[in-house]
């Protein structure tokens, strides 16, 4: 099943121009680094939901923890490992 994972927007790491950025994102405690292409207003401290290692979307605080823990719950985060 493919599943978008919310994380904590913690840095941005790279930036080629105002749309091709990279950024690390924090996955309760497990980072890496994303593609922030498609969320151009995305800035740190934000909540995004990541499919296949690109944002694609912002998202409110409460909503990212609650939907992040109910992929906790279905075990669906057992391939994210710490890099």
């Amino acid at each position: 099943m493919c599943l978008s994972i919310p994380g904590k927007l913690v840095a941005i790491t790279s930036q080629l121009d105002e749309i091709f950025r990279m950024g690390e994102v924090d996955f309760d405690g497990i980072k890496k680094e994303v593609n922030l292409a498609m969320v151009p207003d995305a800035k740190v401290g934000d909540y995004v939901l990541v499919h296949v290692g690109a944002a694609i979307s912002i998202i409110d605080e409460e909503e990212a923890k609650r939907t992040f823990e109910l992929i906790k719950q279905m075990g669906e985060l057992d391939d994210l490992e710490p890099d």
